[in-house]
């Protein structure tokens, strides 16, 4: 036994299966080591470049150009990895701000699998109807006294020339000698009120909203001076039927079940967290309080 216990090669075993014992030990840093140094891209992931490719330029990539757009992935990824590594993601307004939205996205995107029925589409159209409601459009001729040639003439002159045109019909031939030349157009058709309220001022739109079609009518006073108006026809506003529009219904339908999941997924989320705020500027002694408010 002494003459074994002396043998070197026992030695050596004893002290290999120690080393082996204490390597195992150890955390192991064999497979996560190499997966976290490994690339690797699926068929998938290259057709989708290619896809993106032809949707792009019309035409399938040449495959050093597929090539090139696989390195610009690599690379990518790559260049991302690095950067997590050095802690580059840490206290950036512009990660924080890309993460938080595609977590808004995803509790969004929950509400999006889900398909209306018929019947809850059209219910919930009845109850939303106002929604849709599309403004009354109207089709008009105007003549323009500007105030900044005339002065305080400017309404009398346009009172004078009603007077003339009284009984003529919107393309009277007198009509464009009576009054001054216009910035903008001198006929409109189709318009609605919030768009001649953006062109001429509220009170303008406003009062020709009031004035039945069919004569010339005035003098009306936009922002810009005084004018007569010709309200040729007006279409009243209305909300079309279901049927006409029931993909923007789904549209708005969509719109809101988005916008409610989003809102419980982030309360929830919110339960988990307290908020410490600082103390007022004006105040000394109170300590910060812990806030679980609810979102706005």
């Amino acid at each position: 036994m002494r003459r074994l216990l002396r043998e070197p090669l026992l030695h050596f075993v004893l002290i290999g299966a120690l080393l082996f014992g204490l390597y195992g030990l150890l955390p192991s840093a064999g497979p996560a080591t190499v997966a976290s140094k490994q690339i690797r891209l699926s068929q998938g992931e290259i057709a989708q470049l290619a896809l993106l490719y032809q949707s792009q330029w019309r035409r399938p990539p040449a495959p050093q150009e597929l090539q090139r757009m696989v390195e610009h992935k690599v690379q990518q990824e790559i260049l991302y990895r690095e950067a997590l590594a050095m802690g580059l993601d840490k206290d950036d307004e512009i990660v924080k701000r890309r993460m938080a939205q595609k977590m808004q996205f995803l509790a969004e995107d929950l509400a999006a699998a889900r398909e209306p029925s018929a019947a809850e589409l059209k219910g919930w159209f009845e109850k939303n109807r106002a929604q849709f409601a599309q403004p009354p459009r109207l089709s008009l001729r105007h003549l323009y006294f500007a105030t900044d040639r005339r002065g305080e003439r400017a309404r009398d002159d346009a009172q004078q020339a009603l007077a003339k045109l009284s009984g003529q019909p919107v393309d009277a031939k007198a009509a464009g000698s009576l009054a001054d030349a216009f910035m903008f157009q001198n006929t409109y058709r189709d318009r609605t009120p919030e768009y001649l309220a953006k062109e001429f001022g509220a009170p303008f739109a406003l009062a020709v909203a009031r004035l039945a079609p069919g004569s010339w009518q005035g003098p009306v006073e936009s922002g810009f001076g005084w004018h007569l108006v010709f309200v040729d026809t007006v279409i009243p506003g209305r909300v079309p039927a279901f049927e006409e529009i029931e993909s923007e219904v789904r549209t708005a339908w969509l719109g809101e079940q988005k916008a409610k999941a989003w809102d419980k997924a982030y309360q929830d989320l919110r339960a988990k967290y307290t908020v410490l705020l600082p103390m007022p500027p004006d105040s000394t002694s109170a300590p910060p309080k812990s806030a679980k408010a609810s979102m706005p």
